[in-house]
């Protein structure tokens, strides 16, 4: 094999859009959710032999390119260990549109609303403790917190927001409080789930990748950018499914197949985050970055301790992970 890639950087430019779309596009692709354990740890094997350049002889560029898709879809990229398939980022498609087309469909009563929203925030809990940045690890305690928080949140304002707006509101705006309950307990979900790194900063590199020392203030900005995403990531289906659904469940053949209007709106959302989760993931750069004159202003202290780090190179910018 002639031509080599390098094995640990995405195969388009991740400073546009476009290229970090068709990253997000190839890495969540749903279908490596169903490869088998063995398959994924040869590919791992192979990675691993490849950016070492001892893979085997005859090895193809093809066959690279697939192992490494296998290895960042199911491998964490601070710790290289194996993700639960169900928290994995390529699984946010089957997942996300089960459960979100049963939040959209039953949502009538508060039992349907308090149970649906559990089953998300459970399954949102699971997908931010696999996508944290892993180099800031969460005790037990803490994962517990931010579940039981987020989960009551949701739970709090749908409950609330169905109880107002069933007396107020028209049918149509009654069909917005999942994606309310959704958006509220993102702000609190991920913010619990990473709080270690808001508390003791997460790690920062120069452009060559040698850490220079810790900031809170990017902790914050990456949290922040990974809520805007999922809030994003969620949104349309949530929004412009309640309009078509109020619409067509007018129509007579509707009528006539209500046992179908969970199907149907299940598949919708499917199509909806299957182009919405690329998007999302990728409207900010996965390897974030921050001025550091921006630190000296506001984290004088961790400023001071990356000068030292770094001598008379102080970098412009420095970079970190910030998590999915």
């Amino acid at each position: 094999m002639t031509d080599r890639i390098d094995i640990d950087q995405p195969l388009w430019n991740q400073n546009t859009f476009i290229g970090r779309f068709k990253h997000f596009l190839w890495v969540t692709d749903p279908r490596t959710c169903v490869v088998s354990e063995d398959t994924l740890d040869k590919a791992k094997v192979l990675v691993e032999k490849y950016r070492k350049g001892q893979e085997p002889p005859g090895t193809t560029l093809e066959q690279i390119i697939y192992a490494k898709k296998l290895y960042e879809s199911a491998f964490h990229p601070d710790t290289g260990d194996k993700q639960n398939v169900f928290g994995r980022m390529s699984f946010q498609v089957p997942g996300g549109m089960a459960i979100t087309g049963a939040m959209l469909q039953w949502y009538r009563t508060p039992f349907a609303v308090v149970f649906w929203q559990w089953v998300n925030q459970s399954f949102n809990a699971l997908v931010n403790y696999t996508n944290r940045n892993a180099k800031s690890p969460t005790s037990t305690t803490q994962l517990l917190v931010a579940y039981v928080s987020a989960t009551s949140s949701a739970m709090v304002v749908a409950v609330g927001l169905k109880q107002y707006w069933s007396k107020k509101a028209s049918p149509i705006v009654q069909r917005y409080v999942p994606f309310a309950a959704v958006a509220a307990a993102n702000c609190i979900n991920i913010p619990l789930m990473r709080q270690n790194e808001i508390t003791y900063g997460i790690d920062c590199t120069d452009e060559n990748g040698r850490i220079v020392g810790k900031s809170k203030l990017a902790a914050a900005k990456g949290i922040t950018q990974v809520v805007i995403s999922r809030i994003v990531m969620c949104a349309p289906g949530m929004l412009i499914l309640p309009v078509i659904m109020e619409r067509a469940e007018k129509y007579k053949f509707m009528q006539k197949i209500t046992y179908l209007h969970g199907p149907i709106q299940v598949m919708a959302v499917g199509c909806f985050l299957s182009f919405m989760v690329p998007t999302a993931c990728a409207l900010f750069p996965q390897r974030c970055s921050i001025k550091t004159s921006t630190l000296a202003w506001l984290e004088p202290e961790e400023f001071e301790k990356m000068k030292i780090n770094c001598g008379d190179k102080m970098p412009a910018r420095v970079y970190f992970n910030k998590g999915l």
